[in-house]
């Protein structure tokens, strides 16, 4: 009994949730190459919408993106962080925001919204990362974002090579908490 205990354990140290909220797929893409990153380092990852996402319990680790519009996370992203804030205080909490484009994108300055600003400090967590994102027309709902996504930052502005990166060194941060975690 005690020895399953402690698989148990072990288990739940190697795994990490990585929910996200995404307008138009660019931020669920995003998260599945966090969770592959992760899962390349030897983790269990579970990925899935922040509205589908189970309690942040389960997990050693988690990880939370939003699309960013308008200066704000999409609701269902801000809701589960505020629902989980209590259990992910004391946690490794990584959070990632993606949704700046154009072509001058990179020297602009991304406004991290109040909310999430708040509620990081508060669980211990360190403010998002900025990931450029994707504006595609063909996948654009609605008539502002079909508008926005006709314009001059239409494309795809995301730097693989960075997300793998921020992804790598949060599997890098949870080797050093836990060394024999998942091996």
């Amino acid at each position: 009994m005690r020895i399953a205990a402690q698989q148990e354990g072990i288990m739940m140290m190697n795994r990490i949730l990585v929910a996200y909220a995404s307008k138009m797929g660019s931020t669920r893409e995003i998260a599945e190459r966090i969770a592959s990153e992760l899962g390349e380092a030897g983790f269990d990852v579970q990925v899935c919408s922040c509205s589908d996402a189970p309690p942040v319990g389960e997990f050693a680790a988690v990880v939370i993106g939003s699309a960013i519009y308008t200066r704000r996370w999409l609701r269902e992203a801000t809701t589960y962080l505020k629902r989980q804030a209590s259990d992910l205080a004391g946690r490794p909490t990584y959070l990632f925001q993606s949704g700046p484009c154009g072509e001058k994108q990179s020297e602009s300055v991304v406004v991290i919204p109040r909310v999430v600003r708040r509620i990081a400090a508060e669980i211990g967590a360190s403010d998002p990362v900025t990931f450029s994102g994707r504006l595609d027309r063909s996948k654009a709902r609605g008539p502002i974002s079909r508008w926005v996504a006709s314009g001059s930052m239409a494309g795809d502005y995301r730097d693989w090579a960075a997300i793998s990166a921020w992804a790598s060194s949060i599997a890098a941060d949870l080797n050093h908490q836990q060394p024999a975690a998942h091996s």
